[in-house]
């Protein structure tokens, strides 16, 4: 049987992919020397950045002094053990550690050449933009990134092209998310849209290097925090999915309304007005100032007690 080799693949930045192979017994220094085995040309990677020694089956990463540091999941690191499906962030360039054929793996210099290759291709396309980082969702999730770019301490804004054609916007300053919005729409609350977009498991982000603004109304709790509402509401979602109406049902009141409405909680009252407005199942969910599971969690509970209806 053949050992297991490992490659390192770019999966967000000016290299996105790219490989590039770990051979046994070597070590790799990465940084902006061309004198260097893998070379990234970028502003905010050092000129000797962070080294990878392949011992066997054993990966190691340590960052060798650089100024904006090394992070592997999310952790900015001295020196930590790798395995695969890491991710390591230098600079702009998410990379990926993941087993190949050894029998198809580039040699070093073929590697060296086609990132710069790659890299000046990229150079080309974006020159006049600001556009930093771009990435596929499958690739590497949202919350994921948002922890990389929390720990890194990115300031900008996320771009994120998701169902249906449907485009999310999250602001970071110093890596703590303080806005978002979906279609440009202002009427969904900020941490609502934060928690929207967090459960996208499809698409494509953008990462634009811009200068911070100023919302009325912005998101005071930790990227942590947000991130843990955002993985509680996908888990309520999906265990409340089968009970709610379809997305593009119509709700209605029926009248003659027989249960009191004193009945009704906080959260139901919110939801009920809503669909005394009009409202759809997704009007529900967009429009309830309640996040999506806890608007979802009132309108079935509305409906087993006959406070609304499904029109037709």
């Amino acid at each position: 049987m053949p050992s297991v080799s490992y490659a390192l693949r770019f999966i967000s930045g000016k290299y996105q992919g790219g490989e590039f192979p770990l051979h046994k017994g070597r070590e790799i220094v990465i940084g902006r020397s061309s004198e260097l085995e893998m070379v990234l040309i970028e502003d905010m990677v050092s000129r000797r950045h962070a080294a990878i020694t392949v011992n066997g089956e054993e990966l190691t990463i340590a960052d060798v002094g650089s100024t904006n540091g090394t992070f592997v999941n999310g952790e900015k690191i001295k020196r930590a053990r790798l395995k695969e499906g890491d991710r390591i962030l230098i600079g702009t360039s998410i990379m990926k550690v993941v087993t190949v054929d050894p029998s198809n793996n580039l040699t070093e210099a073929e590697a060296k050449s086609q990132l710069e290759k790659r890299g000046q291709q990229q150079m080309q396309k974006t020159s006049a933009s600001t556009r930093a980082m771009t990435g596929n969702i499958e690739e590497i999730p949202l919350p994921d990134l948002l922890q990389l770019f929390s720990t890194s301490k990115r300031t900008g804004v996320l771009t994120v092209n998701g169902p249906n054609g449907t485009t999310g916007q999250i602001y970071l300053r110093k890596g703590q998310l303080y806005y978002a919005t979906i279609d440009d729409s202002y009427e969904m609350k900020p941490d609502k849209a934060a928690y929207r977009i967090l459960t996208w498991e499809k698409g494509t982000f953008e990462l634009d290097s811009t200068e911070e603004k100023t919302f009325l109304e912005e998101i005071k709790d930790s990227t942590e925090g947000l991130l843990m509402e955002a993985m509680r509401i996908v888990d309520e979602m999906q265990r409340l999915d089968p009970e709610l109406p379809q997305r593009s049902a119509v709700l209605m009141i029926p009248k003659p309304l027989v249960p009191p409405i004193a009945e009704l909680s906080k959260d139901q009252l919110d939801v009920f007005q809503v669909v005394l407005n009009g409202a759809t199942t997704q009007g529900v969910l967009d429009k309830s100032r309640l996040a999506d599971c806890d608007a979802a969690q009132a309108l079935v509970d509305l409906i087993k007690k006959e406070y609304v209806a499904v029109r037709g």
